[in-house]
């Protein structure tokens, strides 16, 4: 009898692999590997220079399949004299699993790959197992994820419904799982006024002036107070910009960013379609022209609590302990792309130290987590 999985070493392995957004590292093909041994039929599914895998086990579009979603690809280290670890040793000390992606987050994809591998070698299911794992999460995120549910949708291969295993909970494990996420976008504002002498202003338009106005009414108004499963929608201006280093000049042009953070209550649409009544407001009392260059990270969604959200608490409740909190808090991740092809939530480990310096993973929860992967499975196709 095959031994099963052990997710610690195989998160350990991972982490060996130098990553970094968009080199593949080797992490892919040591998943393959594993996948393939156990009787996963493996695709990569590269786009654009970066690496994707796709595994399936079981047969192409059984009635029940069952999806996992996840990356290999990591931030930068950094600055490498300040760790206290080698980033990409994978070394194992005082009950902490350290390096680069410990936790954001190859112990996700360790554990729900060992999951997976035992649940078929031991109860093969009646339907089938998919994994798709992407080298482009941390990057700009076009050729990962939605490569591999465009390379799907082309093979006809389709997830009934999938949870990705992104860290979720804040301090301690089993505390909180993620049913959607708010929609983000950025918006630049251009302002195109006359340019001229500060001491003559009333021949020259200011655009900093009529920039000022508008920023100040999209701070001072709420977008909304939050809706059932979401907090309120949240705008912050993060760039001013004129170019200008002389004291006496009015510029002719100056620009500001705003990034919005928003909830169920709005679309990337409609949220345009507010700013741009604003600056048209400020342009017509002003005379100052005003651009908006829109870019949408994702937009809001919601996997309202049903049969697939009750069956993931129950099992984190079952091997935890405790009752998972159903969130939408945080930024962006890829469930608001596999959102568009099937029911879609999150649950992973404690993710405290992801991104940071000595980024590390407690050595237990690794193990948790599997079995938390693995009790899903079971109760899914009971």
């Amino acid at each position: 009898m095959t031994d099963p999985v052990d997710p610690v070493r195989l998160t350990a392995d991972l982490i060996r692999c130098p990553s970094v957004t968009p080199e593949e590292g080797g992490a892919l093909v040591l998943l393959q590997d594993l996948l393939t041994g156990a009787g996963f039929d493996c695709h990569r599914v590269d786009r654009n220079g970066t690496p994707n895998l796709f595994a399936r086990w079981g047969r192409q579009g059984a009635n029940r399949t069952f999806g996992f979603n996840g990356h290999t690809d990591v931030v930068p280290v950094g600055d490498a004299d300040a760790w206290t670890r080698d980033p990409f040793g994978g070394e194992i000390s005082d009950g902490w699993l350290w390096g680069r992606g410990a936790t954001d987050m190859k112990s996700g994809v360790a554990a729900f790959a060992a999951a997976a591998v035992d649940f078929v070698r031991e109860t093969p299911p009646d339907g089938a197992v998919i994994l798709t794992i992407t080298g482009d999460e941390e990057g700009p995120g076009r050729d990962g994820t939605l490569a591999l549910l465009d390379w799907m949708a082309e093979r006809q291969e389709a997830m009934s419904v999938c949870l990705v295993g992104e860290p979720t909970c804040p301090e301690r494990m089993g505390e909180m799982m993620k049913i959607g996420r708010r929609g983000s976008m950025s918006v630049t504002f251009t302002a195109e006024g006359v340019q001229g002498h500060s001491a003559y202003p009333h021949r020259a338009k200011n655009p900093l002036h009529a920039l000022v106005r508008l920023l100040d009414g999209l701070a001072a108004e709420p977008l909304d107070e939050g809706t059932e499963h979401f907090d309120a929608s949240t705008l912050a201006i993060t760039t001013i910009d004129t170019g200008n280093t002389a004291t006496n000049v009015i510029p002719a042009r100056a620009s500001a960013r705003v990034n919005i953070r928003f909830n169920d209550a709005h679309t990337s649409e409609t949220l345009t379609a507010r700013l741009r009544a604003a600056a048209l407001k400020v342009q017509t009392e002003t005379g100052v022209n005003f651009a908006l260059d829109v870019q949408v990270s994702g937009e809001s969604f919601l996997t309202p609590p049903g049969d697939f959200v009750r069956l993931v608490a129950a099992s984190v409740q079952a091997e935890t302990g405790v009752a998972p909190v159903l969130s939408t808090s945080g930024g962006t991740s890829d469930a608001r792309f596999v959102k568009d092809h099937c029911p879609v939530v999150e649950f992973g480990l404690v993710g405290k130290t992801m991104h940071q310096v000595d980024e590390r993973v407690e050595v237990e929860q690794i193990g948790q987590l599997k079995a938390i992967y693995a009790r899903i499975l079971k109760d899914y196709y009971a």
